[in-house]
């Protein structure tokens, strides 16, 4: 997982980054909430990003509030990392935007753990939005079965989106989760199979 660290304190942030590192993690590092702000507007960004409260330029706060209102970054897990340790203002911080966070002076075991649930949410969220974009897909597909299709009189194929004529099985095939087993109504079967038979049994 690439990881954001936006912490100006050269020993706590080198900590974090050989920690993270240990665990396999790819690491983004910066030291004020301006640097972390263009890392996070790059192509392939980090998805989960570990910010220090106090910080020149633009604090951890600050930075929060700018990613969950800036288009494109809502979907970034927060951790803040603070040395105010009075419930009112981890909630100040909760509500700029952080989804958790950890506080300084921070247990490296602890920090690894808050990460990890932070990397298991992340992942139920691009779950979720792929079975979305299948769902929405499908339902597309559906719109398209329900409409009104084009047949032509004589041969019944079907007339798709871009001016080609399918048969009918290959056109719900394509727009369908649906699979044709071909077989003979009994209609059918008195009008083209019985004459068949009889005049194979003249032979």
């Amino acid at each position: 997982m690439k990881i954001l660290i936006a912490e100006d304190e050269i020993v706590s942030r080198k900590v974090i980054e050989n920690t993270l590192k240990k665990h396999g993690h790819d690491v983004v590092v910066t030291c004020d909430g301006v640097e972390a702000w263009q890392a996070l507007q790059s192509e392939n960004a980090p998805k989960l990003a570990i910010l220090d409260w106090m910080m020149p330029e633009m604090d951890g706060l600050e930075l929060c509030r700018k990613i969950r209102n800036g288009s494109g970054n809502q979907l970034i897990y927060i951790i803040l990392l603070t040395s105010k340790g009075q419930k009112e203002d981890i909630v100040e911080g909760l509500r700029a935007g952080a989804d958790d966070y950890v506080p300084k002076p921070f247990y490296s075991d602890e920090l690894c753990a808050r990460v990890q649930a932070g990397i298991r949410i992340i992942e139920l969220q691009e779950s979720l939005t792929i079975r979305v974009k299948e769902l929405e897909d499908a339902l597309s597909k559906v719109k398209q079965l329900q409409g009104l299709l084009p047949i032509c009189s004589y041969c019944k194929k079907i007339r798709d989106d871009k001016n080609y004529w399918n048969q009918v099985e290959e056109y719900v095939t394509q727009h369908a989760e649906v699979q044709f087993s071909h077989s003979i109504c009994p209609e059918c079967y008195e009008k083209h199979i019985v004459p068949q038979l009889a005049a194979f049994k003249q032979l």
